[in-house]
């Protein structure tokens, strides 16, 4: 893993940029720096399709003037002209841009001290035979898991590091530094005429984490319980959400609760603050200082500290997610979820998302359901219209019978709105589990349509 520069250069950019802007005439400037490298390898059928290794580098200028105008540039450098020429299209941009009470700097806040566990020495130390050697163990136990798997389209391996640093004319200068891992296979299974492709991956912040062997044995048997999938009959289900599909419903739901959204009218949950809108059995948490999430970090794109926050608590909506902007409007503090890159305004957007396990075991739920269809995967959630909560979606999985699992299930459709989906979870799980930063477990959803033969 390349190792970072020293910290010194990019402070003394900083600085610069921040004098130069007040000197141009902003009233207030912030910078972010950031520094990524990484390392990825792919096999295809086990022959190398992609090694790559690079680093990243960026920083940018945000300018305010009085009236809360913002303006942003960026450069991939640090020399000194260049950042000159940075200064002057960020103030460029502030001047052309539209006026907004709400829009400042804060002054400088400590960020949080505890030991967040971001970064792994095992992940920094990895050689490129350690990559091909995982990427290889994941083909070979993909190819042999499973007679009818005709072909292992990828066994993939990807590592990286990277710091940021914070400045602002009010005062700050603050770092942090993360790396992480991932790994995720990719096959095809093939039985007379049917024929899928299907796979799973894992993140961590820490080698150990991750099971390239696990992961390829579980790529072929989720992609297994599919194949030759028929639809059945259209009526209602109750359908079994296993965590990954389920982790896919909840990164839906964290939209709904940015306050950016609310206030844009974007999401149906707006006028809903201390309402119940969902079942009892749901609680959901966004935590930025999640020891180990691959989300967390001590501060935000604002410079402020990073926090956990209860959006959901026994299906009453307890709070949102806030940068400055929208906490100003609100008149409460920030959550410190401003999602910021180099070259954009700050934003909002959730950390390390994720629903509260239950007390139910996987055949705990398989029996209490009896008869309706466990669903591995989600298909078309990013059409939901986040105002009304309409949906319609193509689902994937296995035909549950007696209270075990039967013959594969394709082609059918579930609609209605998620309103009612909400209100309609009737149990939760106790096999919680991180996809990302998103972290799920399987969730019982009583009496959906779905559209079939």
């Amino acid at each position: 893993m390349k190792k970072f520069p020293e910290r010194t250069a990019a402070e003394s950019a900083a600085s610069f940029l921040i004098e130069r802007a007040v000197k141009r005439g902003a009233s207030a400037a912030d910078v972010l720096y950031t520094f990524n490298s990484g390392h990825s390898l792919s096999l295809l059928d086990g022959e190398p399709e992609k090694i790559s290794s690079g680093f990243s580098l960026g920083i940018g200028l945000r300018t305010l003037d009085s009236a809360g105008r913002q303006g942003v540039a960026h450069v991939n450098s640090l020399d000194r002209n260049l950042l000159e020429e940075v200064v002057e299209w960020s103030f460029s941009n502030c001047m052309s841009s539209e006026p907004d009470a709400f829009v400042a700097l804060s002054d400088p806040i400590p960020a949080c001290t505890e030991d967040l566990a971001l970064t792994d020495e095992a992940v920094l130390n990895l050689s490129s035979s350690d990559r091909m050697a995982f990427c290889r163990e994941m083909w070979e136990t993909a190819r042999s898991a499973d007679p009818r798997v005709v072909s292992v389209r990828s066994a993939s391996w990807g590592d990286g590091a990277g710091e940021v640093l914070y400045a602002s004319s009010t005062g700050s200068m603050m770092w942090y530094e993360g790396a992480s891992a991932g790994c995720g296979v990719s096959v095809i299974l093939s039985s007379g005429d049917e024929m899928e492709m299907g796979g799973y991956g894992d993140e961590s912040r820490f080698l150990a984490s991750l099971q390239p062997r696990a992961t390829a044995l579980e790529a072929v048997r989720r992609t297994a319980m599919v194949l030759g999938g028929e639809p059945l009959p259209t009526g209602k289900y109750d359908l079994l959400l296993d965590p990954e599909s389920s982790a896919s419903f909840v990164e839906v739901l964290g939209e709904l609760f940015l306050a950016s959204n609310i206030h844009k009218n974007k999401s149906f949950l707006k006028g809903k603050l201390g309402e119940k809108i969902a079942s009892p059995a749901l609680t959901l948490v966004d935590d930025g200082t999640l020891k180990g999430g691959i989300g967390a970090a001590p501060f935000d794109g604002e410079g402020i500290p990073c926090s956990r926050t209860c959006l959901l608590s026994g299906g009453v909506v307890e709070s949102w997610l806030y940068n400055l902007k929208y906490a100003r409007i609100d008149g409460v503090a920030s959550t410190g979820n401003a999602a910021r890159s180099v070259s954009g305004t700050p934003d909002v957007d959730c950390s390390n998302l994720f629903l509260l396990p239950g007390k139910w075991t996987p055949q705990d739920l398989l029996l209490q359901v009896g008869s309706g269809i466990m669903v591995t995967e989600l298909l078309g959630l990013h059409t939901m219209n986040p105002v009304s909560g309409d949906f319609s979606l193509g689902i994937k999985g296995v035909r549950i019978k007696d209270g075990t699992l039967s013959e594969p299930v394709a082609g059918m459709t579930v609609a209605g709105n998620l309103k009612d989906v909400l209100r309609s979870i009737d149990l939760v799980g106790n096999d919680f589990k991180f996809f990302g930063s998103i972290g799920s477990c399987s969730l019982v959803i009583r009496d959906v349509t779905a559209a079939g033969t």
